[in-house]
């Protein structure tokens, strides 16, 4: 139960400052015993709390972007409901050839984000193109294809959403940050709420995980909104590639 309760502090401090907080909690929570469904459909309705104190702490971040959330949103509840719908349908090592590929573009993606959004910005400077505050509909599909694995399985979800936003959208990477926060929250209820209804949950893992994310999401988003661009982003390409490595090796 101390283990449960650690890890899930650690992954909610790790998922609102990076990502990939479910390769903490998911190895504790199958070396308890849990089966691997069962395992991840507790870690997502107990990251939960996590998710949205992560979000609360990073509010000053959220300042302005409503619209940009509120149209994001419909692709990772969709996302989401799809991810979830697929755990429950498809055999357990169906994600496992594409999910380091994807991973480890976004950690390329995280690590060139500078150089590439200079060559984006020279781009609009030669062509006259504002950019567009909502990333447009590249954006929309490739978030909602992110929420579609973070519905399914969730690990290094974050460090997705940051890549493909780190692209498309001219704002910072706390700001960035946040968004992700909150995406990741909805992902994660919608996925909990369906498997409420179609699978078992152990519940005290449950309760260990949330109790141990709500503390560890806060703490995180404050230590984590201090930190510089140039340090929040190593600390994103280290975890992911950390989290690389594990995925490699399962």
């Amino acid at each position: 139960m101390t283990a449960v309760f650690a890890a899930g502090f650690g992954a909610g401090a790790i998922n609102s400052v990076v990502g990939s907080g479910t390769l903490i909690t998911f190895p504790v929570l199958l070396a308890t015993g849990l089966s691997p469904v069962t395992a991840t459909v507790s870690n997502a309705l107990g990251l939960i709390p996590g998710s949205i104190s992560g979000a609360v702490g990073y509010r000053k971040e959220l300042s302005g972007q409503r619209r940009r959330i509120l149209e994001l949103s419909a692709g990772a509840l969709l996302g989401g409901l799809a991810g979830a719908t697929l755990l429950l349908s498809l055999p357990a090592d169906a994600f496992e050839t594409i999910v380091p590929a994807l991973v480890g573009l976004a950690l390329v993606l995280v690590a060139l984000q500078p150089q590439l959004s200079r060559l984006v910005q020279r781009r609009r400077e030669r062509t006259g193109a504002s950019p567009r505050r909502d990333g447009g509909p590249l954006l929309f599909t490739g978030l909602t294809l992110a929420s579609v694995y973070g519905g399914y399985f969730a690990a290094a979800q974050g460090i997705i959403y940051l890549s493909l936003m780190g692209m498309l959208l001219d704002e910072s990477l706390q700001r960035l940050n946040a968004v992700k926060n909150v995406l990741s929250a909805l992902v994660n209820t919608v996925a909990a709420l369906f498997f409420l209804f179609a699978a078992d949950f152990d519940w005290t893992a449950v309760a260990l995980i949330a109790a141990g994310s709500a503390l560890g999401g806060y703490a995180g988003a404050k230590v984590g909104r201090r930190f510089s661009p140039l340090v929040l982003r190593i600390l994103v390409v280290t975890v992911g590639t950390v989290a690389l490595v594990q995925l490699l090796l399962r």
